[in-house]
């Protein structure tokens, strides 16, 4: 069942139960009160009724007294439903009865105190209210009023209730419709998007306007759709780029082989050839072992051991090993460390991850660095932050917001995997890594790192 008819459902069975209960709580709320109102005006009919017979001066037995009867009644009348009385002397005969003798059968009670009392008695098959008072005469005056009669006045309100409340229900039931189909339109329209995001149909996903949390989730759902489609564009391209990269090398490894088996290639031809050979073969192997070393990056945890790295210490080793091209680059490198920072300088990492990443972007740098290298290091307001900034051409515009992708190589460049392994690897160790162009030219790639929180001693 769809979720906009389940709610309706809900909120049906739910206006429906507050109804009968609504009903209920109404019609015994109704009954006590008129029943209370009726008991209060009995007593109070009761003590008028006994002022209006001290004028009468001494009661007869009846019908001599008319009198009394239509005192009783011009009170009587004054009543929410109709009063009837009865009038005893004080040796219990009756003197005067609006009932005829077989409707009611009274055991008369002896009053206590000269005080109107109000209580509830019944016939055969029928309930009164009753209120007993005394009257100057020494006789008894009970009023009853039969319940019935304020069971028919309740229920003829109750009904009218009713009929309101059932109103106000149909009427909150076809509001409610609206709202619901209001809030569950955007639910319905996401779950389009959603079979399009399960359908890998991610460049037709739109955006879905909403208010609250379900316009969160819509745009949660829509740039979800937007990542995945440039991971899907970055997976095509990656493998088109790779089997580009891995083409030419064996088709320049299976042409000198042919040649050099047909005969084709002689003297020093063969040794030229074989010469070829080993090389495209040793840079067909660092292909496939960086392609790799990105596959173990994007997956595998127990290729990653992070630990704490010093920047120091990293910087230092890193120059060393980059040495030798930087001597056949005549490249000089320089370092630039406050030394307030040296001893906070410290990274959480794997070391010789960040080895490789760094030794990426510093040869990178050394092949495009006119003369110099300068590494910066520091605490800034962002975290731990070191810069590579050489002096050379600096980065073109075309290249410069695809630098970090994979395969892409710009001047003199090998695999186009470096930057790619190096931003992999900084990124796993909670870092960023960004490049741009300084204003006096040559390049500044710069890489941001979490600071390390100190334990307590």
């Amino acid at each position: 069942m769809k979720l906009l008819y389940q709610i309706n459902l809900a909120f049906a069975f739910l206006l429906i139960l507050v109804l009968s209960l609504t009903a209920v709580m109404f019609h015994y709320v109704l009954l006590d009160h008129f029943i209370e109102v009726q008991k209060k005006d009995m007593i109070q009919m009761g003590q008028s009724i006994s002022l209006n017979l001290q004028e009468v001066g001494e009661i007869k037995a009846l019908p001599a007294s008319s009198v009394v009867g239509g005192a009783i009644a011009s009170v009587a009348k004054q009543s929410l439903v109709e009063v009837d009385a009865i009038l005893t002397d004080a040796s219990q005969n009756i003197l005067y009865s609006s009932l005829e003798p077989v409707q009611v059968d009274i055991q008369s009670v002896p009053i206590l105190q000269p005080s109107a009392l109000a209580a509830s008695s019944s016939t055969t098959g029928t309930q009164f209210i009753t209120a007993a008072s005394t009257i100057p005469q020494g006789g008894t005056l009970t009023l009853l009023t039969p319940i019935s009669k304020i069971k028919l006045i309740e229920q003829s309100l109750l009904g009218r209730l009713l009929i309101v409340l059932c109103g106000g229900v149909i009427f909150a039931f076809l509001l409610s419709l609206m709202i619901t189909r209001k809030l569950i339109k955007p639910l319905m329209k996401l779950q389009v998007e959603l079979k399009k995001v399960k359908g890998r149909r991610f460049s037709e996903v739109k955006l879905i306007k909403a208010d609250g949390e379900i316009g969160d989730v819509a745009k949660s759902v829509y740039e979800l759709a937007g990542e995945l489609n440039k991971y899907n564009v970055i997976q095509r391209q990656f493998i088109q780029n790779a089997s580009h990269e891995l083409k030419t090398p064996l088709m320049s490894i299976s042409g000198y082989a042919e040649g050099i088996r047909d005969g084709i290639f002689e003297g020093e031809q063969v040794g030229k050839g074989l010469d070829i050979i080993m090389s495209e073969s040793s840079r067909l192997k660092n292909i496939v072992t960086e392609m790799t070393l990105l596959a173990k990056l994007d997956g595998e945890e127990e290729h990653f051991k992070p630990d704490r790295v010093s920047l120091t210490e990293w910087i230092e080793e890193t120059i060393e090993r980059i040495n030798p091209v930087l001597v056949k680059n005549h490249v000089t490198i320089t370092t630039s460390i406050l030394p307030r920072d040296r001893g906070k300088l410290a990274i959480y990492g794997d070391q010789d991850k960040l080895m490789q990443a760094l030794l990426n972007v510093v040869s990178n740098a050394a092949r495009h660095a006119r003369s110099t290298i300068l590494i910066q290091a520091g605490i800034g307001l962002d975290g731990i932050e070191l810069s590579i900034i050489d002096d050379g051409e600096g980065i073109s515009e075309e290249l410069l917001p695809h630098l970090f992708h994979r395969f892409v190589k710009g001047k003199d460049g090998e695999t186009g995997l470096g930057l790619a392994i190096s931003r992999a690897i900084v990124e796993r160790c909670g870092g960023m890594i960004s490049a741009q162009n300084r204003p006096e030219g040559g390049a500044h790639i710069r890489l941001l790192f979490p600071v390390i929180v100190q334990a307590a001693a």
